[in-house]
């Protein structure tokens, strides 16, 4: 991968990783209530709080798997592209369900560095 590509990466991958702090650690706070769209009282929902916690696991997941990816594997173009497609599938899905800023917000950076990645 070249250095540009490997930039956008990283960037994905933290942005995944900023994710998952606000729904594994700061899950009933302020920012992630203007994040989601959600108001405060329904994110201190123990319910709603499982639910965040499950899905911010899976975006750590994802950030460690791109960070694996760009400097670990001993196929990095396929194993990052693999997986900036599945995050902009859901940044689509989610665009669809949910709010349309998905798209730009957490699939933007998804597509530049899957195009640098293919260049």
């Amino acid at each position: 991968m070249h250095i540009l590509a490997t930039i956008f990466v990283v960037i994905v991958a933290i942005e995944h990783l900023y994710i998952m702090y606000l729904e594994t650690i700061a899950t009933d706070s302020k920012k992630t209530s203007q994040t989601f769209n959600l108001k405060q009282q329904v994110l201190k929902d123990k319910n709603i709080q499982v639910l965040l916690k499950n899905q911010g696991i899976y975006n750590g997941l994802l950030a460690i798997a791109l960070f694996y990816g760009a400097f670990l594997s001993s196929n990095p173009k396929e194993f990052v592209a693999l997986l900036l497609i599945f995050i902009i599938v859901a940044a689509v899905y989610g665009s669809l369900t949910s709010s349309k800023s998905i798209i730009l917000k957490q699939g933007g950076p998804a597509i530049i560095a899957l195009i640098l990645l293919l260049l």
